[in-house]
């Protein structure tokens, strides 16, 4: 079975830049880069990645960009783009002729409330649609209803939401996230990544079972249409090795069918991210 990773990280690690990579984090307070990942993603026979930014700043996307170069396992970058920007049509027009940058991201995980409702956002949320790129939702479970507003006004937009909106898995929370996914769901240009979720339950002691509630919620509401498997490397080390998240998730899919199982691996990947294919 065909396998790309639709969302994984690089960075040369910094304290104060990656202040968020506490102590609890020490696994992963040092550089990350192709050269490693190249490594992970040949033992388990994954073809390749999706890069996605994680400081916001201009340099962050060249960085990404310049680790693509050299590195043809690196299908598509998401980046990030100062989306408040009243020029942003400007940026957007720079990053057309690079080809390897499909989307962009901004960090909205604990962002204030009516952050990502200002006019100026969804502005530029708007752009990038019309110059066909796609954007990463990141949030936390308590902004869902939120995002439900933002995705009313930008329904020509493909979206993908990270990490099913991290529920609180290590307390075994669903209740509102339940019927807010579902409500998210609703949203036909909403995709989600089967990603991330590791981090959010008991890092020591997660097992299987801990997360199959969660991912049976996703395949019902988002359809295996709408999913895109991703392991959060190289965060996801914090809970897991590469290996045990990817065997975790294709041991759930192991029931479906060889096509559904595609789709979620690879096929949803390519098509959301506009790929060139293998």
């Amino acid at each position: 079975m065909r396998i790309i990773d639709a969302h994984q990280h690089f960075w040369k690690y910094h304290p104060q830049n990656h202040a968020w990579i506490n102590e609890d984090m020490k696994i992963i307070q040092k550089d990350f880069l192709p050269e490693d990942l190249a490594l992970v993603l040949s033992a388990q026979h994954v073809e390749g990645c999706i890069s996605v930014q994680v400081d916001q700043t201009k340099e962050e996307t060249a960085f990404q960009i310049e680790c693509a170069k050299n590195n043809h396992f690196i299908k598509g970058v998401v980046g990030w783009i100062d989306l408040l920007n009243p020029s942003i049509d400007k940026d957007i027009e720079a990053y057309k002729e690079q080809k390897i940058v499909k989307g962009f991201r901004h960090i909205l995980q604990g962002a204030e409330k009516g952050f990502m409702l200002q006019p100026n956002f969804i502005k530029g949320l708007k752009q990038l649609s019309k110059q066909h790129f796609t954007y990463d939702l990141l949030i936390y479970a308590n902004q869902i209803q939120e995002a439900i507003e933002l995705i009313k006004s930008v329904e020509d937009l493909p979206i993908v939401l990270d990490h099913i909106a991290k529920p609180s898995i290590k307390t075994k929370s669903m209740q509102d996230w339940e019927k807010d996914i579902r409500a998210l769901a609703k949203y036909p240009n909403l995709y989600c990544k089967i990603s991330g979720m590791a981090t959010e339950a008991d890092w020591t002691r997660w097992k299987a079972e801990d997360l199959k509630p969660y991912l049976d919620i996703v395949v019902e509401a988002f359809g295996v249409d709408r999913l895109l498997f991703g392991s959060d490397w190289p965060v996801c080390l914090v809970a897991s090795s590469y290996e045990r998240w990817l065997h975790t998730i294709k041991d759930y899919f192991k029931e479906f069918s060889s096509t559904e199982q595609e789709k979620i691996f690879a096929l949803n990947c390519e098509s959301f991210y506009t790929l060139e294919k293998a």
